[in-house]
């Protein structure tokens, strides 16, 4: 894939890598859908796909700030360096896009409400805690919180459990609905 051989040599080129990054990294999200449904629903798969690349930019941007000096010294470009002491208002932006899209790829597929409270409340508190913990001028921390990102994920995969725990549970007492990905 052309994404990921070029990725490498963005940062000669683009203050942008990690959007190229984001973009190698999510093609993921469409092959995986896919291979799971055997078909296509660029409904679903679109805005997940563009919340993968939109999250991507968040930790690879704090991840970046742990580098930022031999960056610098190196002549190599980052997001990091872009948006510099104005980063956590533009990642803001990013992890409001990131849940924003999420919600829309499950409104697509017909998620509920377990996954809408777990999207929106608890993973929208762990990206709020993340740009409210992290100092971007400090490697340990910029380390730290690059590494709870996998939390992040688990929110999500749990948003998803949750809503076909809660869609088995309900269909098994009524007797007729089935949850599937659509």
């Amino acid at each position: 894939m052309p994404l990921v051989t070029i990725y490498p040599f963005m940062k000669r080129i683009t203050y942008w890598p990690q959007l190229v990054l984001g973009l190698a990294f999510n093609w993921g999200a469409l092959v995986g859908w896919t291979a799971v449904t055997g078909g296509m629903n660029w409904g679903v798969a679109l805005p997940l796909y563009a919340a993968g690349v939109s999250w991507t930019l968040v930790y690879d941007t704090i991840y970046g700030h742990q580098d930022k000096r031999d960056d610098i010294a190196a002549g190599v470009k980052s997001t990091s360096l872009l948006f510099g002491d104005n980063t956590k208002a533009v990642l803001s932006v990013f992890s409001s896009s990131t849940i924003g899209l999420i919600s829309v790829a499950g409104y697509m597929n017909g998620q509920g409400l377990p996954f809408y409270a777990t999207v929106l409340g608890v993973g929208s508190a762990h990206l709020i805690w993340q740009l409210q913990k992290v100092d971007i001028h400090d490697p340990a921390s910029c380390w730290r919180t690059f590494k709870s990102n996998t939390w992040f994920g688990g929110i999500i995969l749990g948003a998803v459990l949750a809503d076909m725990a809660y869609d088995r549970l309900y269909s098994d007492a009524a007797g007729s609905k089935e949850h599937s990905i659509q």
